[in-house]
């Protein structure tokens, strides 16, 4: 407030600046605790662990994301998952289409960010799922709006912190080195399953 004031006095004005109100940034959310691969296994229900079929499973609240092929688990990772209000679509779905080096649009302002160490896609992106009916929301620091159809998937990220918790908009964020093994171990088609 002091610093407000003596700012506004040296520009030549004499004005009692307030402080602006505004809600205060969520918490982040912690890190979901790592479990055995047996524990991972036992939270996946039967009808899902029995299937012939090469399939990815995200299992929301345990924030890790597996790869079942003939039943038997071929991947575990961890994962982080959207937020409150931004959750990651339940469901049944499928690989859409995949993308190595994606550049991704900012789905507010429709800026582009080229591949690089600066693009929140990390190296690889795989689509799963498609929203056009043009959602928005508080985003943990303000409130956002989606321009056009947006899509949810999985793909890297430069903030290596987020994994394992529910900080993003919908999209399930790994380490750039775990989503580059999946990205080569799934094709467009390869079931997607989200569970709670």
């Amino acid at each position: 407030m002091l610093r407000a004031t003596l700012l506004a006095v040296l520009a030549g004005a004499c004005l009692q600046l307030e402080p602006v109100q505004a809600r205060p940034a969520d918490p982040i959310p912690p890190v979901a605790p790592w479990l055995s691969d047996a524990e991972a296994l036992a939270l996946l229900p039967a009808a899902v662990r029995s299937r012939a079929k090469k399939q990815l499973v995200l299992h929301r609240s345990s924030r890790q994301l597996i790869l079942l092929e003939q039943g038997q688990l071929r991947l575990r990772v961890p994962a982080a998952v959207g937020t409150q209000g931004w959750e990651t679509p339940l469901g049944e779905h499928r690989v859409l289409f995949k993308a190595v080096d994606p550049v991704w649009r900012h789905p507010g302002t429709g800026a582009l960010v080229p591949p690089g160490g600066r693009n929140p896609l990390g190296s690889r992106w795989i689509a799963f799922y498609q929203d056009c009916s043009n959602p928005g929301g508080w985003d943990g620091e303000k409130v956002v709006q989606v321009r056009g159809c947006s899509h949810v998937g999985l793909h890297g990220t430069p903030h290596r912190w987020t994994v394992g918790r529910a900080v993003s908009h919908g999209c399930v964020r790994l380490y750039d080195e775990h989503i580059r093994r999946v990205f080569d171990l799934v094709d467009v088609g390869t079931p997607v399953v989200v569970l709670p």
